[in-house]
């Protein structure tokens, strides 16, 4: 891959993993009495369209996703892998009856970008808010009086 050593695929293949799948294989169960009676190739189907349903995550361990998000973060994705799942079951099913059903669309975002975000202290994002402005220093004085000596450099050069 990166390196130039041989590296084994079959070997360490399970090192990442799609941080929505454990989600959706456990809410697939707890939505369908055939998933807990063991019907596995339902269950692939069902996961194969909840996942395509939602964005990749690749993670390493789940911990590596959850330690960053908020409560609320948490709960809009328990709610979009039950949403994927629901259409997932009543989507496959309906497959396998003959009908040609159709999906819903798609939202686009998963979590809130962290601009999006309610603040959880609105006083210190207002104070971070005025740091982040720049500020008049003595730089921008000195950038002044390069200007003003290169300018009179240029007329030394001129006469």
């Amino acid at each position: 891959m990166l390196t130039s050593r041989a590296y084994a695929i079959e070997d360490d293949a399970d090192f990442i993993h799609n941080f929505y799948e454990r989600l959706v294989v456990q809410e697939a169960f707890d939505q369908s009495p055939r998933i807990q009676q063991g019907d596995r190739d339902f269950l692939a189907d069902v996961a194969c369209v909840a996942l395509n349903r939602l964005p990749p995550r690749y993670i390493r361990h789940d911990v590596d996703m959850t330690f960053f998000m908020s409560p609320q973060d948490m709960m809009e994705i328990e709610n979009k892998v039950a949403t994927a799942v629901g259409d997932a079951l009543h989507y496959v099913e309906a497959r396998e009856r003959g009908e040609d059903p159709r999906l819903p669309p798609l939202e686009v975002s998963l979590i809130a970008t962290r601009a999006d975000k309610p603040v959880k202290n609105p006083a210190k994002a207002a104070a971070k808010k005025t740091d982040d402005k720049p500020e008049k220093t003595k730089n921008t004085s000195a950038a002044k009086d390069t200007g003003k000596k290169s300018s009179a450099k240029t007329t030394r050069k001129k006469t």
